[in-house]
């Protein structure tokens, strides 16, 4: 078959069509099937391959390899037969939605900042194209925005095949120099590219357009953005996200942010109030420790490890002398007992008796300026015998 005249390039929107079976030949991906002509489009330019069936085969697969599309299949198919093929048409049709968009935007950002496409990638969920300049926040609203407007203005999407004299003379966008048949994909006032995927007749088809995100990048910046049927889906996703958050904060949907932000103040109020409580009990339970020789130690339960380091610090105030060590169970026990830990010393060796520490009781962590913290895997029991051995050692 000829390149760049396949069934997927004359009539992108065919959906079900016949075609021979040329080989079937068995592959380390399962069955490679090549029919004389085919509306499968293979992965590639970003975009990913089709789906769907031919015959009773699942078509998971598609690649191009020459001028040979091979489809991946489930169950082999005999040559020569003729075959019913169908194509998962909503994930065909959403492909042509996002990459028509990508287009677009593209093209429009290229128009105003002259900043190269290095990167594109269609994922599952989110669409991912790389700059290779800066671009703010605020001009991106504006191309979401010059974006939106060329979607509604209905412009036809054209396919070029220019001559090589026809090409030399023409304006448009290629991440790389091109050789041979060339395909433009033009989108009048709004971008010219050389394109090898599929895309709707017309702009009106993508929908709607919409940035999800946006962030810098080896330099340039990274924007992720949806179209159509997709952008519906994210919408509907985020409406039953505010749905669900309104609900429990019990606020209207358009009012989660102060709502949230009201929660988040009430924590850190009771946070700080905890802290305070934590600190008075701290400095009472430390009247109460002795140290047994050169170390004390502690154990505390439901403390998280900033909290420990806290007691820590406070205990080495009162106990200059020698070690200090602060325990608190962490984890479910069933699994076996664990503790986070820090320890206090001005000992120079304490590093690297830390680090005997850590392999004798099953441990992780480290520090440094006087203070170790990590966690434990083994009883209370022989946590307390590890630490005096070895502080006494030291």
């Amino acid at each position: 078959m000829e390149s760049m005249n396949e069934l997927f390039y004359r009539d992108p929107y065919c959906r079900s069509f016949s075609a021979v079976v040329v080989s079937c030949t068995e592959g380390s991906k399962g069955y490679e099937i090549v029919l004389n002509d085919t509306a499968f489009y293979p992965e590639g330019g970003g975009q990913p391959a089709d789906h769907g069936k031919i015959g009773d085969a699942v078509i998971n697969d598609v690649r191009r390899n020459g001028d040979v599309i091979i489809h991946f299949s489930d169950r082999p198919l005999t040559p020569g037969m003729t075959v019913k093929a169908e194509l998962d048409w909503p994930r065909r049709f959403d492909n042509m939605q996002n990459h028509t968009g990508e287009h677009m935007f593209s093209g429009l950002v290229h128009r105003r900042f002259k900043y190269d496409n290095v990167g594109f990638h269609m994922d599952q969920d989110v669409i991912t194209v790389d700059f290779n300049g800066p671009i703010g926040e605020e001009d991106l609203r504006q191309l979401e925005k010059e974006t939106n407007e060329a979607i509604a203005a209905g412009i036809s999407v054209q396919t070029l095949f220019p001559g090589p004299e026809a090409l030399s003379q023409m304006d448009y966008r290629s991440k790389k120099e091109l050789k041979g048949r060339v395909r433009i994909v033009d989108i009048p006032g709004v971008d010219r590219c050389a394109c090898c995927g599929t895309h709707v007749r017309n702009t009106s088809e993508v929908g709607i357009f919409k940035i999800l995100g946006a962030m810098k990048h080896r330099g340039g910046t990274r924007v992720e953005f949806v179209c159509g049927a997709r952008a519906l889906h994210d919408y509907t996703l985020k409406v039953e996200q505010a749905r669900q958050v309104s609900q429990l904060l019990s606020v209207k949907p358009n009012a989660t942010a102060a709502g949230v932000a009201k929660v988040l103040k009430e924590v850190q109020e009771r946070d700080e109030r905890i802290a305070a409580l934590n600190e008075r009990y701290f400095r009472l339970k430390a009247d109460t420790l002795r140290a047994e020789g050169p170390l004390l130690v502690d154990v505390e339960e439901g403390l998280s490890p900033l909290e420990c380091r806290k007691f820590c610090g406070l205990l080495a105030e009162s106990f200059k002398a020698g070690a200090v060590a602060v325990l608190s169970p962490s984890g479910p026990q069933s699994e076996g007992p664990a503790f986070n830990y820090v320890i206090h010393s001005d000992d120079p060796k304490l590093r690297d008796v830390s680090k005997t520490l850590n392999q004798r009781l099953n441990g992780r962590g480290g520090g440094s300026g006087g203070f170790v913290q990590g966690s434990y895997r083994a009883s209370e029991q022989v946590i307390r015998t590890a630490l005096s051995e070895a502080f006494r050692a030291s």
